[in-house]
């Protein structure tokens, strides 16, 4: 009797088994590991909200390959420890065949080697630093700009917005330091005065000694690279100071419309490079996904100041769903491969890939378009330049 119901418990449990491997065969898993706490969270749960978006519009058209996609959301605290933590979670726990991450340089230079330890592609969302796409590792494919081709976007406008003499502000990570060396390089060759540059701790909020040396200087402009809460703050006590220069901010994660409810006065007469200008639909490549992001945003009542961070989201997950496709099976090489085939009308543009780095060991690449806005009013407005 004893060993009969030995025989029956054993039975459920593989019964068991064979119920929870036939539901997760059910699904197509895909890892995201995003800053949801600590200095970047804004800006990485607004990336998250876009994702899910997408996440639901690919599954309510039926998916990929007859099975639903499923997001398994990670928070890697804005932290690089935690980044590679999360990564590893949804790797060897999860088994995701394929990633997305992780917004910050910082945060996803740390994850590459893992994804050449365990030799699973992640779609790069955000991260501008030059080295994540020129440092040898072919599992990374990055639909964001670099810091070096948003400052050779912005260089037609440097003659325009008559800048003279230039200062620069931002985070001693790799996403400020590699933004103000490419900035700073282009502004020289073209005849701008390069005045100091300063850096700032993440996590700090005094900029008072920072911009007591930049008002100093003399300069006529101040490029700022950091997240948007930072920058909120540089802005009141740039005010308060009164700082008379022409504040631009790099780097494209900056939310203008949280500045203008953040910072209020102080945001006015502030530029902003942006890489989707919700605002003005009208002028990017593909309004039609645009509007319907747009749309989506706004009916789930998210913050409308994440409309140009939860684009990245949400055009990262359509590039994935592709690639799987593409690939015709959820397995991680197959899907690497795929990626260098993706073609998706996305936000970011056209995207698809291009070759960066070391002959056979080169990442993917997309060119988005990049935009310059100001803040005129309490009102987002488009530069006259």
């Amino acid at each position: 009797m004893k060993k009969l119901a030995g025989v029956m418990a054993s039975a459920a449990i593989l019964a068991g088994s064979l119920v929870t491997g036939a539901y997760a065969q059910e699904t197509i898993k895909i890892g995201v590991t995003q800053p949801l706490t600590g200095a970047f969270a804004a800006s990485g749960n607004y990336v998250a909200q876009g994702a899910r978006i997408a996440e639901d519009e690919i599954n309510r058209a039926g998916g990929v390959m007859g099975k639903k996609i499923q997001l398994i959301v990670e928070d890697n605290k804005s932290n690089p420890t935690e980044a590679v933590s999360t990564v590893e979670k949804l790797i060897q726990r999860d088994r995701v065949p394929l990633l997305i991450g992780a917004w910050s340089s910082t945060l996803t230079l740390a994850v590459m080697p893992k994804l050449e330890e365990y030799k699973v592609p992640m779609i790069v969302e955000t991260s501008s630093s030059g080295k994540i796409t020129t440092s040898g590792n072919p599992y990374v494919f990055r639909i964001s700009p670099t810091s070096a081709m948003e400052a050779v976007a912005f260089q037609p406008l440097v003659k325009k917005m008559n800048i003279k003499k230039a200062d620069f502000l931002y985070t001693n990570n790799d996403f400020g330091i590699g933004s103000g060396q490419e900035f700073a390089k282009m502004l020289k060759e073209n005849g701008v005065q390069i005045g100091i540059s300063e850096t700032m701790d993440p996590k700090a909020t005094d900029f008072s000694a920072q911009l007591a040396k930049i008002k100093a200087s003399g300069g006529d402009s101040l490029f700022v690279t950091t997240a948007v809460e930072q920058l909120t703050i540089i802005l009141k006590q740039a005010k308060e100071q009164q700082l008379k220069v022409r504040i631009v901010s790099c780097g494209g994660s900056n939310s203008p419309d949280q500045l203008i409810n953040q910072a209020g006065e102080a945001a006015n007469g502030s530029f902003h490079t942006v890489f989707f200008p919700p605002w003005f639909p009208e002028v990017v490549k593909n309004p039609e996904p645009a509007k319907r992001y747009m749309d989506e945003w706004t009916k789930r009542g998210h913050n409308v100041g994440g409309l140009t961070e939860g684009f990245r989201g949400y055009d990262a997950v359509y590039v994935a769903a592709e690639a799987i496709k593409k690939a015709g099976k959820a397995e991680s090489e197959a899907i690497r491969n795929a990626l260098w085939d993706v073609k998706v009308k996305g936000i970011y543009g056209d995207i698809a890939f291009t070759k960066q780095g070391p002959a056979g060991k080169e990442s993917g690449q997309h060119m988005p378009g990049v935009y310059l806005v100001t803040i005129s009013n309490g009102k987002v407005a488009k530069t006259s330049f």
